[in-house]
């Protein structure tokens, strides 16, 4: 049987971003090194097909 759920409750809400998830959002570096690695992936990808 269900339980009633009163409206407004914390379940919800969404999370709140931790301190480092909110650096790591706006820290240019952070953006920076994934940006490298995401094209690193890509080229990887690129690499393997046989054109």
């Amino acid at each position: 049987m269900a339980t009633n759920k009163e409206p407004y409750e914390q379940n919800y809400y969404p999370p709140v971003p931790t301190p480092f998830t909110l650096y790591t959002r706006c820290s240019v570096f952070w953006q920076f090194f994934r940006f490298i690695a995401l094209n690193i992936k890509m080229m990887k990808v690129v690499m393997r097909s046989k054109h």
